[in-house]
């Protein structure tokens, strides 16, 4: 005795339905006998129904013992996206915008520690161009890893993975945005600071994402990615780079090692499984020595910041206790290398950079570029004294030159 199952065809013109129904019939088939056991089967509520075919759940029917799946599962409709009215919140998505957030808070504090007269509309002005460029790289960023999205938890509901928007909405929007940052900070703040924009927006699109899935180096050269913003800060502040800019420039390209090697090491099996060729991934052992050795070297560029007329020794002070946890939490996640020591250095690492660059601005050495200019006389004139009189040089005052002509006495 064997049990035939028959699917039935229905027709709906109202919701544009044809197709298979849910209903089934079963045909009991025996001895060469045909004996049909139909259930009533009526479409007439395909016509009734106002609303669309909804999801049902799978079901069992128990025949003879056996249980037999039935699918009752049916189309759904699938809501139109309303892009217009969602257009701020999927920006913001493409944008990045806890990361860009980041980028902008750093290019701010290098303007805020530059030895310049602070200007509000130069500031405010280089902020918003710093977080528009960024905003245009993480878009392209999304624009090429879609595949590689979504093949990771953390990144798989992002706006192109789930397809609330096109790939011409993120080029789009990653045009405007590179054009109008580029062109504010080129026009409002000064063409250094474009130019260092520009540079970090092609590393980061056009070096750092393609070889993210070819090279562990992509980490160090990422990381040169990030010490870039506070230059820019620090350009649009003074138009000039100098040795306080190189200070924090080290101390943003070291902070990321331990920031993102404490974060890659829980998401090993993501960036394994999309390709990406992590530290963490291809040699664990040089990602937990690479993130202690850069927290030692933050320590010690901290230190050296006072020395280069960056800060006063009070920062020294107070940032050591700051930076010694952050190596001790290096340290152990060096020896432990498990999710709990990562994730601890992770997390403080988020701590540890805005208290760091509050300690700075608060031991700021030189508030304006005329101070530092009275310090480089004062400097000069206690060389000066220090020498012995033999070797000194006395400058006279410049009077007028007085100049004698030849008369000619036979004229006379």
């Amino acid at each position: 005795m064997s049990y035939l199952k028959v699917l039935h065809c229905s027709f709906c013109v109202k919701h544009g339905i044809y197709g298979l129904s849910t209903k089934s019939v079963l045909l009991k088939i025996g001895q060469g006998k045909e004996i049909q056991q139909l259930a009533k089967i009526s479409t007439s509520h395909h016509w009734r129904s106002k609303l669309p075919i909804t999801t049902q759940t799978q079901s069992l029917q128990n025949v003879k013992g056996k249980n037999i799946p039935i699918d009752n599962r049916a189309w759904k409709e699938t809501l139109t996206l309303d892009i217009k009215n969602n257009m701020g919140n999927y920006c913001m998505m493409l944008s990045k915008f806890r990361l860009t957030s980041l980028v902008v808070m750093t290019s701010m504090a290098g303007y805020a520690l530059a030895p310049a007269p602070f200007n509000f509309t130069t500031f405010a002005l280089c902020a918003v161009g710093t977080g528009l460029v960024s905003s245009a790289a993480n878009s392209i960023n999304q624009y090429h890893e879609v595949p590689f999205d979504a093949q990771m938890s953390r990144t798989k509901n992002r706006v192109l993975v789930k397809g609330l928007l096109e790939p011409i909405h993120a080029i789009s929007f990653a045009a405007v945005t590179s054009a109008t940052g580029l062109g504010v900070l080129y026009f409002g703040v000064n063409p250094l600071t474009a130019a260092l924009g520009a540079g970090n927006l092609l590393l980061y699109t056009s070096v750092y994402t393609p070889m993210k899935r070819m090279s562990i180096l992509n980490t160090w050269l990422g990381s040169v990615v990030g010490a870039i913003p506070p230059l820019m800060g620090w350009a649009g502040c003074t138009g000039s780079l100098d040795a306080g800019a190189l200070v924090l420039g080290m101390v943003l390209y070291s902070w990321q090692f331990p920031h993102f090697n404490a974060l890659s090491w829980n998401l090993r099996p993501d960036y394994s499984r999309a390709g990406y060729r992590m530290m963490a991934v291809t040699d664990p052992g040089l990602c937990r020595r690479v993130a202690l050795r850069h927290t030692g070297i933050i320590t010690a560029t901290c230190i050296a910041s006072s020395y280069l007329d960056v800060t006063n020794m009070w920062f020294a002070l107070e940032s050591l206790p700051l930076n010694l946890y952050f190596m001790y939490l290096a340290w152990q996640f060096y020896k432990k290398s498990d999710s709990g020591s990562s994730r601890k250095l992770f997390r403080f690492s988020l701590i540890h950079l805005p208290a760091l660059m509050l300690l700075m601005l608060v031991n700021k050495k030189y508030w304006s570029s005329s101070e530092t200019q009275e310090h480089k006389d004062v400097m000069k004139s206690q060389d000066l004294n220090k020498l012995p009189e033999s070797k000194r040089l006395t400058v006279l005052p410049r009077g007028p030159v007085v100049t004698a002509q030849e008369t000619d006495l036979s004229k006379n």
